[in-house]
């Protein structure tokens, strides 16, 4: 492997055979070093680290195929050809599929080794190299459209562009002519970098089961078939999943918890009340209420049941399994309390189990997921308010929490105390300003407004 990267040069000089061979050893230790310290997590994960370690590999390749094509009859020109490396790709689908940081580390390794298949101009191209891959790796963090990832393409182009007139400035060894092809080579670097990032990502995404900021993109799309049954079937909770991905997702960025999984997995985390929208109350208006014609028990089943017939349509529509856990964990093994109540004052033999007016659980697991369970009570606690105000409002926010707290949903998820105060007041602003009293027009300026628009012939068709 090690020939074939071009590693080792001269086969039969056994010194540096055994060079290439600690340096390469050094590189690993230190990369493992670096995981045990900084990810865990992924050192544990079998899967992630044989990712990390193909597209090492394939860059590497890449780079390898790269140094021994000839792309002119100039040998100067096909010694540029080390501009081409594709580390910047490798680091993009890093950031992409596992994490920003552990990106930036990559990166470095990887253009220590394109350093190494190169000669004469090898730092050249690795410093060009670790430049463009950290510039890839800012351009897509949290993208918020797939547009994204295109334009990092450019923003890689650019500083290629920078990079190389400022190595040949302290170099100076190119001539005019070999400089600007060089610049071309760099642009193409970057366009290209973009546009194979781009094609590998998806079946990255498919053979490890890893859920990316572009297949979260896709699933916030409004016109996904669920969503769009939703708002046709159950529009109340349509409208209910909006306002709690709107308040989780303003909460995310300042507790260090992703904004845009924390969107998807609220839009979705109701979706099983689509299989009896009628017996939900945001969606009870024009008819009456069907649980008032059954048991408190039998009511308590159907609420629940939601869970289980959520991750259901989810598992059919292929969601991936970091949005299903939104579904099953949103309200943990919390306690349905008006029907458990309505049960209590009808039981006359005391035989009313707690635990079947209950979630089945789990409780949430990470902040993500416990940001939603929170935004979704308190949510829905506030539009059962008949006149909010800002104290009432605030109160509410607090004692929902409160109550989430002290039921022990939360023991199982990383937030801090820091973190919930924040939460509180984050929630409070928008709610404020979601629910705040509008001025109640007298019928004078009410009517005066009507005539004004016959007048102007404003018409609704």
């Amino acid at each position: 492997l090690l020939e074939q990267l071009g590693m080792q040069r001269t086969p039969g000089n056994n010194l540096s055979f055994i060079g290439v061979c600690i340096f390469v050893g050094i590189i690993f230790l230190l990369m493992i070093e670096f995981l045990r310290r900084y990810y865990r997590e992924i050192l544990k994960n079998d899967k992630l680290i044989f990712l990390v370690g193909l597209i090492i590999v394939l860059v590497l390749l890449i780079t390898r195929f790269i140094s021994i094509i000839h792309i002119s009859d100039q040998p100067d020109i096909n010694a540029l050809t080390g501009y081409l490396a594709p580390v910047a790709a490798g680091s993009m689908l890093l950031a992409v599929l596992i994490d920003s940081r552990l990106a930036h580390f990559i990166t470095m390794v990887m253009a220590i080794f394109v350093g190494l298949l190169f000669e004469g101009q090898g730092l050249f191209y690795a410093i060009t190299a670790f430049i463009g891959g950290t510039v890839g790796i800012f351009g897509v963090y949290r993208v918020n459209q797939t547009s994204d990832l295109a334009r990092a393409g450019l923003y890689i182009a650019g500083v290629n562009i920078l990079t190389i007139i400022t190595l040949n400035l302290i170099g100076g060894s190119l001539t005019l002519n070999l400089l600007l092809y060089s610049i071309v080579i760099g642009v193409i670097n970057g366009i290209a970098s973009a546009v194979l990032m781009i094609g590998i990502l998806p079946y990255l995404e498919s053979a490890f089961s890893i859920t990316s900021m572009i297949k979260l993109l896709e699933l916030s799309n409004p016109n996904h078939y669920l969503l769009k049954r939703l708002l046709l079937e159950a529009p109340g909770t349509y409208h209910h999943s909006l306002m709690v991905g709107n308040l989780a997702e303003a909460s995310a960025e300042s507790i260090n918890a992703n904004p845009l999984l924390v969107r998807v997995g609220a839009y979705y985390h109701d979706i099983g009340k689509l299989k009896r929208p009628e017996y939900f109350v945001e969606n009870q208006f024009g008819f009456d209420n069907p649980h008032e014609k059954i048991a408190p028990a039998l009511s308590s089943l159907i609420i629940t049941a939601h869970i289980k017939e959520g991750v259901e349509l989810a598992r059919e529509a292929n969601l991936p399994q970091q949005v299903i856990d939104f579904i099953e964990q949103h309200h943990g093994t919390g306690l349905v309390k008006y029907f458990y109540n309505r049960a209590l004052e009808e039981d006359r033999d005391g035989c009313i189990s707690e635990g079947s007016f209950r979630y089945e659980g789990p409780k949430p697991q990470t902040k993500e997921l416990a940001l939603v369970m929170l935004a979704d009570s308190v949510e829905a606690a506030v539009r059962s308010l008949q006149n909010p105000t800002p104290e009432t409002i605030r109160n509410m926010v607090k004692s929902i929490i409160k109550d989430k707290l002290d039921d022990g949903q939360l023991e199982n998820s990383p937030l801090t105390f820091k973190d919930l105060e924040t939460i509180t007041k984050s929630f409070c602003k928008i709610l404020e300003g979601a629910y705040h009293k509008r001025i109640e027009y007298p019928e004078i300026i009410v009517k005066e407004f009507e005539k004004r628009r016959e007048n102007h012939g404003d018409h609704d068709n």
